[in-house]
């Protein structure tokens, strides 16, 4: 009998072993980054409200070789230096998703990217509306598209909730397309004006450091050096400097030849990671976070346009978009839901995607460069939004923390010990087979005790 021409292809349903243990990997990074960029924030909002002026000066102190275009701030040196590596990771991702990932096959790529653009259009929508009525600047439009995946699983690690490999998939893979927008965003929009031979000159760079990949030269004293010449390149040529970054992170290969246990790509992103997730981001959100954050200034982010439009759009926008993303592509693709999973296990991961955090400060630092009062109002009302987002899915996510706890134990159990989860061995001969053994030999071990306990018991019923 053929089998049924409607069945329908599963959504958030298991992944391969390998992949699954690469998102394992990277998550936990991830969890730790995230948790560093928690403190970082915290710290910077400390700072900054005890002992303003030093923060001020300490941010906007400036250094750097100002004959090579690049005396510049702390607070630009992380917001357009340390955030390179970020998007440099942030491309290795995006490549390695769309070479070996979740994005290689466009059907299955179509649901997760369909959800991560109603994810970045509906707050972009949220904001348009909320300043149309209310008169405000629409040139904040973009900062509530961003979700920040080290936040929201810093998130996770505080709430003390655990999500099944699938919903955090799912969350990564969202962050992944949001990253890759965020990135053409900033190169599209905010981009001032440009010295083409600087431009040339990176773009220059940027084919060398292709061509060396392609031969195979080997050696981080080559590429450090050039990556930090290209990015001084863009630096100076009105492009925003991360888009370097993301350029050279997507030329890195991320399918594994024969014989190889890691891709050049994946091995860099293991490496460098860390960097990123541990370093890089936490000291921007250090000097970006810090707002004064008064009575008078939440009031000023609940009332004022450009304000109230970034705290709706995370908080509502996100969660409404992607949750509404998903279900109409579920819908009209025939995806059929995880049956452990539910539609609300959805929304509830819509609403974590809500915290935006890094790109978010970034985006308000460039779209309201010219106003430094609207940039803190803006940043405060990122940090509100996200802390609201993150309030709402925590709640969200712990009415089904049970549940997840019994599906993340069914994933991690091995009980045959050969560092395989037995959900991956259902379906092989072998596993069983030491199942069987394994059982076996527990039967062998309990009838043993029980005729010690049978000769022990008879002992005691004998003559004194």
């Amino acid at each position: 009998m053929s089998a049924p021409r409607n069945r329908r292809t599963p959504f958030l349903g298991r992944m391969s072993l390998p992949e699954r243990n690469f998102i394992a990997e990277a998550l936990r990074a991830e969890t730790v980054g995230g948790v560093l960029l928690l403190a970082a924030a915290v710290a910077a909002l400390i700072w900054a409200n005890t002992l303003g002026k030093s923060y001020e000066t300490v941010r906007g102190f400036h250094l750097g070789p100002a004959a090579l275009g690049l005396d510049l701030s702390l607070q630009h040196w992380a917001a357009n230096g340390l955030l390179a590596i970020f998007f440099f990771v942030a491309g290795i991702e995006l490549k390695r998703e769309l070479v070996a990932g979740e994005l290689r096959d466009p059907k299955a790529a179509a649901l997760p990217v369909v959800a991560a653009l109603c994810g970045m259009a509906m707050p972009a929508v949220v904001y348009f509306a909320v300043n149309s009525i209310g008169g405000g600047s629409l040139q904040g439009w973009a900062v509530p598209t961003a979700t920040d995946i080290a936040f929201a699983l810093a998130v996770l690690a505080v709430i003390g909730t655990s999500l099944p490999a699938a919903l955090r998939a799912f969350l990564l893979t969202l962050a992944v397309v949001d990253d890759l927008f965020a990135i053409l965003i900033i190169a599209i929009f905010f981009t001032s004006k440009i010295n083409f031979l600087a431009l040339g000159l990176a773009l220059a760079g940027l084919v060398i450091f292709y061509l060396l990949l392609r031969k195979g030269v080997r050696g981080w004293f080559v590429y450090v050096p050039l990556a930090l010449v290209i990015w001084g390149l863009m630096e100076n040529s009105g492009v925003h400097a991360t888009i370097a970054g993301v350029a050279m992170g997507l030329m890195l290969r991320c399918t594994r030849r024969d014989g190889e246990t890691q891709s050049p790509g994946e091995h860099i992103e293991h490496l460098v990671r860390p960097l990123s997730a541990g370093f890089a981001v936490p000291l921007f959100a250090l000097f970006s976070a810090g707002v004064s954050i008064s009575g008078g200034a939440v009031h000023e982010v609940f009332t004022r346009p450009e304000t109230l439009g970034v705290v709706l759009g995370l908080v509502v926008g996100k969660a409404l978009g992607i949750f509404g993303g998903t279900w109409c592509a579920a819908r009209f693709t025939r995806a059929e839901l995880n049956p452990d999973l539910k539609w609300p296990d959805v929304f509830a991961v819509s609403s974590l995607a809500g915290i935006g955090f890094t790109v978010s400060l970034l985006i308000g630092e460039l779209a309201f460069a010219g106003d430094l009062v609207l940039t803190d109002e803006i940043k405060a009302s990122v940090l509100i939004g996200s802390l609201l987002a993150a309030v709402l899915a925590g709640i969200l996510l712990k009415v089904r923390n049970t549940k997840y706890k019994k599906l993340c134990e069914d994933e991690e159990r091995d009980e045959d010990q050969d560092g395989i989860p037995d959900i991956y061995e259902l379906d092989k001969p072998e596993y069983h087979l030491r199942m069987a053994a394994i059982h076996e030999a527990k039967a062998a071990e309990h009838r043993r005790l029980a005729e010690v306990a049978s000769d022990s018991h008879a002992g005691d019923d004998g003559p004194a």
